[in-house]
This record gives structure tokens, C-alpha cells and sequence, in this order.
């Protein structure tokens, strides 16, 4: 996204007239009323942007790692009561209203859309009844072309799981996901047809142009 995510982080990025952030939280199903926002990279612009309530939200954060999604996502488990189902939205990628309730009509489940390359993003593997089975963080050799998206729904019990290191050093938070749904069972809900990726600066401008 580089070189506009220069001076402002990608959740602050604007089309048509508003931060990803924004649009998110205005889309967010009113069920959800409390967020918690992991910042890191240019995390203090976020902090001011956001404060303590936004949209009528109470917000809360804490610190993102270079080691990975799922470390800062590990970083809030103090928030959740045992047991606590709770979404999982990233905020650097784009959602509809609709499909995020669709998410939380399930008990667990995780958007998905279809990707022509496979190789670059966590790649899930489903059965008839849309249950998934399996998911691969960037294979070599891809199931599917059913990629997995930055929204899910899920419990606090994902935070008995341990962290895997990856080659690389990072820690990624679908390994973990992995390990949930094998134990409770998640659904796949395929993304609204359109649905876009923040990805490149030419996204944006889709964005203002048709979304």
C-alpha cells in the first residue's frame, strides 16, 4: 500500500470520504458493542483517531508484535470471560455489513472468498455442509482457491491453544484458528459477491469509484 501508508496506517486510510475504520465500525452488527483495537505500526494515530468510544463503542487496546497477528491478538485475552464468543475483525481489509452478520449467525465460523492465487494467503479446505476442515497458511500445493478473510467469529477458549514459530520468526494467528476448528467446528461463509481486498493504492481508488 506503500506510499501512502507512509505517514497514516492502512485502518486510517479514507475512501470515499472515510477511514477503513470507520466504514467498519459503521457496518459492525449492533450486537457488537465493544471493541478492542491491537495497534502497532503508527499505533498513536489510531489511538487519537479512535479515543476511548467510537461510534458508540467503548474501545479498548493493546500492543501489536512484529512477531505476528497472533501475538497481538493474544494480548487481549484479559478481556474476554471464559468461554466469551467474540469477532475478530481485521482492520486493514474491507467488509460488508451483511457478511459479518452472517458470520454471527453462526456459532464459529470465517468469511471466505475465492482468490486466483492460492499460494499468497491462508487457504481453507471445506466439506459439503460448509463445514471447514482444514486451513494452510500459503501452500505450496493448494486445495482450494478458497481463501480465508480477516473476519470470524469465535470463543475465548481459542486462548488455550499455544502459538506456533514459523520459519520466518512470526507467529500466524490462522495456525491457532486451525487448532479451534478441528476442537469446535467452524463454517465457512462465503464473502457477498464484490467483495474487495484494501490491498494497493489502485484499491482505493475502486473503492471511491464503485463500492
Amino acid at each position: 500500500m506503500r506510499p501512502l501508508t507512509l505517514t497514516t496506517p492502512k485502518p486510517l486510510l479514507k475512501y470515499r470520504g472515510k477511514t477503513n475504520l470507520d466504514h467498519l465500525f459503521e457496518r459492525l452488527p449492533k450486537e457488537i458493542d465493544e471493541a478492542i483495537i491491537v495497534v502497532k505500526y503508527l499505533g498513536d494515530q489510531i489511538k487519537q483517531y479512535c479515543g476511548h468510544k467510537f461510534h458508540g463503542r467503548k474501545i479498548s487496546y493493546v500492543d501489536g508484535s512484529e512477531k505476528g497477528n497472533a501475538v497481538g491478538i493474544f494480548a487481549a485475552k484479559d478481556f474476554f470471560k471464559p468461554q466469551e464468543r467474540f469477532a475478530i475483525a481485521y482492520g486493514d481489509e474491507v467488509f460488508a455489513g451483511d457478511e459479518m452478520t452472517r458470520c454471527l449467525a453462526n456459532k464459529y465460523s470465517w468469511l471466505c472468498y475465492h482468490v486466483p492465487d492460492p499460494t499468497k494467503t491462508g487457504v481453507l479446505t471445506i466439506a459439503h455442509d460448509w463445514k471447514i476442515l482444514e486451513v494452510i497458511e500459503k501452500p505450496s500445493q493448494p486445495k482450494s482457491n478458497l481463501a480465508a478473510d480477516g473476519f470470524m467469529v469465535v470463543s475465548a477458549d481459542i486462548f488455550k491453544y499455544d502459538l506456533i514459530k514459523h520459519a520466518n520468526g512470526e507467529y500466524y494467528f490462522s495456525d491457532v484458528v486451525g487448532k479451534f476448528l478441528k476442537d469446535y467446528g467452524m463454517t465457512a461463509v462465503m464473502a457477498s459477491p464484490g467483495h474487495t481486498q484494501l490491498t494497493t493504492p489502485n484499491d482505493i481508488d475502486f473503492l471511491d469509484s464503485s463500492y
